[in-house]
């Protein structure tokens, strides 16, 4: 409700357009989308993860700065290669886009360093329509009553059943497709199960690399190739990266931060979709209704 009442006061304050804030600047970081935020008064910056449940705290600031914040329920979060319980806050003072309000429910979860203090999940992006124009690093906010993204959507998106979480249909060679989680937290390209890449003949035609992958949780040892193409939204992409977890290595991929609880049933979802693919467009998401537009965006 905080959050709600902090995005109404902000629509009428930096209105450019009906029912739309200005664009405004954003940063990228190592293919991590970043505001700036201000938290118990210290500047910081908030990661954006359209594949989070919930919103997070990084106990890395919280020491850094010495920080005591009102405590919450404890939480069991699943990340994509662990599950694990964590603490989580109350009435943490936070300002971003000049509004100031407090949190409610901030989850501890490892952030990195200690300057990125926040992340904003699916609590944030149920409020409104946005926009991430990736290579122009900005983004906007539009009032769900402003836009009909119903009527305008090229890709076929949905709303996971049990976790609400935004999934998409994504082509692969030979008119074969799977159903992967939108993930603005997802740095690399594609993270999906290994079974995929096996059923596809990617392991034994393609050169494949082993690496080091960390999750919400844990880290955990993967594999990596590129494919040669793959059909996203109305765009075809050549040379795309992706990621599966290493033989015998057990991974969570249709979701990264997760509250744990009961589930509904929906579509399988075989992986995760990240900025290596969403770095190219002007990506438009409705969240709560599960409706999205892929485009290009205007050059600077």
């Amino acid at each position: 409700m905080k959050l709600l009442l902090l995005l109404s006061m902000l629509f009428y304050s930096v209105n450019s357009i009906a029912g739309a804030t200005q664009w405004i600047d954003f940063t990228l970081e190592s293919g991590h989308v970043k505001i700036p935020v201000i938290v118990a008064g210290i500047d910081g910056y908030a990661l954006l993860d359209t594949g989070a449940q919930l919103n997070a705290i990084n106990p890395r600031f919280i020491n850094k700065h010495q920080l005591s914040f009102d405590k919450g329920k404890k939480v069991r979060v699943k990340g994509i290669y662990g599950i694990e319980d964590k603490k989580s806050y109350n009435n943490v003072p936070t300002s971003f886009f000049g509004i100031n309000t407090e949190l409610d429910n901030l989850t501890e979860v490892n952030l990195g360093f200690h300057t990125t203090s926040l992340l904003f999940g699916a609590g944030f992006f149920n409020q409104f329509v946005m926009q991430l124009d990736y290579p122009n690093q900005k983004m906007r906010l539009i009032t769900h009553d402003s836009i009909k993204l119903r009527d305008l959507e090229n890709i076929k998106m949905q709303t996971q059943k049990g976790s609400g979480m935004p999934i998409v249909e994504v082509g692969l060679q030979d008119g074969q497709s799977v159903w992967l989680l939108l993930d603005t937290g997802n740095n690399g390209g594609l993270a999906i199960e290994r079974k995929v890449a096996r059923q596809m003949g990617w392991l034994d035609n393609l050169d494949i690399t082993s690496g080091i992958s960390m999750g919400a949780n844990s880290i955990a040892t993967t594999e990596s190739f590129r494919i040669p193409t793959l059909k996203f939204g109305p765009f075809e992409l050549e040379n795309v990266l992706v990621s599966i977890p290493a033989e015998g290595q057990k991974a969570y991929l249709e979701s990264q931060y997760e509250a744990t609880g009961s589930r509904i049933k929906g579509r399988k979802v075989q992986g995760l979709i990240g900025y290596d693919v969403l770095k190219h467009f002007l990506i438009t998401i409705d969240y709560k209704n599960g409706h999205a537009h892929i485009g290009l965006p205007d050059e600077k």
